[in-house]
């Protein structure tokens, strides 16, 4: 064990010692709806890790915080006083989660070596961009880490994307080092797409190693079409997408949309919030008013086949010419919305189009899990970045290890 290992206090020096470990991995996402949380079993790592998922928690925000939270993702409506106060609140609140998926699994808090917690992004700048006269990039996940080992009296490695930027990566997207322990394949090449907030996209050609895999942020997916069916709908969300089923895509308005230069963008890339928030479906909804299209099943439909046709045209310009898929493998809560995985399948026909759920782990649970591995690993002293994803000039080690007293 190395010297600075046994200094440290007893209680922790067990976490090194083994790579055994039960981990809580949690994420709250883009779409600000809520929190997941998995309670895993893992041992070994990367290729040779075994999971087996002991329990697994989706708890949505109350509607006072989540509604603080979406004025303070926005630059305009956002203050330091209220970002200060939600870095703590939220702790609490990935706390009161963390103890619900243990009593799921069967267990008590003391029985977790480690937590592994995302945070909540409020903000991500992928490009470097002016302040005080240099260029930087910068991204924001609240839900201190330190707090909420504190609260549990856990060790938790949060803040996961600034190593990575420091190293001039975008910090995003960090699931596809899972992607490649889960799902890699010696004779199939395989996308996997996760429709949350936004999409993004993992390709493992098949027989990869991890230096080959690539990935990268296809645009919105939830965000777009979640804003619409609260605003017009009334609903968090349209479920199964069944009021879009009845819409009808706008083809001029899509045309539009997809004229935004971030599509034709080559990797790497991420987005956000900031670029596909609340003002991008007030100017979505000004545009089809405009033209007479008032009906909340057509302005779904074509935000729905906004999200399609964006995965189409970065599978067409990115993807296709190097590694033509065997399958596309989707995940997040696009998964569950039946219109849009029709039409990704009618799309993508005839390579197969199938959920996370067909591979034996549930596709609400892919990314929590995901923040579960990315912990474990950081304490084996693997470097999860990809800088073939981020765009890094190396690897390096993901998080900040907050040690409770």
């Amino acid at each position: 064990m190395p010297e600075e290992i046994t200094r440290l206090p007893l209680p922790w020096r067990a976490l090194w010692a083994s790579d055994t470990r039960t981990v809580a991995g949690l994420i709250s996402g883009t779409s600000l709806d809520g929190v997941d949380v998995i309670i895993a079993r893992l041992q070994g790592s990367g290729r040779a890790m075994s999971m087996d998922v002991l329990g697994f928690v989706s708890i949505p925000y109350p509607d006072a915080l989540r509604a603080l939270l979406l004025r303070n993702s926005v630059a305009e409506t956002s203050s330091v006083l209220a970002l200060s106060q939600l870095n703590v609140r939220l702790a609490h609140t990935f706390a009161n989660a963390i103890r619900a998926a243990a009593a799921v699994a069967g267990l008590a808090i003391a029985d977790l070596d480690l937590i592994g917690s995302h945070g909540q992004t409020v903000h991500h700048v992928p490009v470097p961009t002016a302040c005080a006269g240099q260029a930087v990039t910068s991204t924001l996940q609240i839900g201190d880490p330190s707090v909420l080992a504190n609260l549990l009296g856990v060790p938790v490695v949060g803040d996961f994307r600034v190593a990575d930027m420091a190293l001039g990566g975008q910090g995003a997207p960090l699931v596809p080092y899972f992607d490649y322990v889960y799902f890699s394949d010696a004779d199939e090449t395989r996308g996997l797409l996760n429709l949350g907030g936004i999409g993004n996209v993992t390709i493992l050609p098949a027989g990869t190693t991890g230096d080959a895999t690539y990935a990268f942020d296809t645009g919105p997916a939830n965000m777009i079409m979640d804003t619409l069916a609260q605003r017009l709908l009334g609903h968090p969300f349209d479920r199964d997408g069944a009021t879009a089923a009845q819409g009808t895509g706008h083809p001029k308005i899509l045309a539009e949309l997809l004229e935004d230069d971030y599509f034709a963008q080559p990797p790497p890339k991420s987005t956000g919030r900031e670029r596909y928030g609340a003002a991008y479906v007030a100017a979505l909804i000004e545009r089809a008013e405009a033209r007479g299209i008032t009906e909340p099943a057509d302005l779904l439909a074509t935000a729905t086949l906004l999200t399609v046709d964006s995965v189409i045209r970065a599978y067409d310009q990115f993807i296709a010419p190097r590694h033509p898929l065997d399958v596309l493998i989707v995940s997040g809560g696009g998964a569950r919305n039946g219109f849009l995985m029709r039409q990704l399948a009618a799309r993508f026909a005839p390579v197969p189009v199938r959920t996370a759920d067909h591979y034996g782990l549930d596709s609400d649970a892919k990314e929590a899990l995901c923040f579960a591995v990315l912990a474990h690993e950081t304490l084996n002293g693997v470097c999860t970045n990809l800088p073939s994803v981020t765009g890094a000039m190396k690897p390096t080690l993901l998080g900040k290890l907050c040690l409770p007293v």
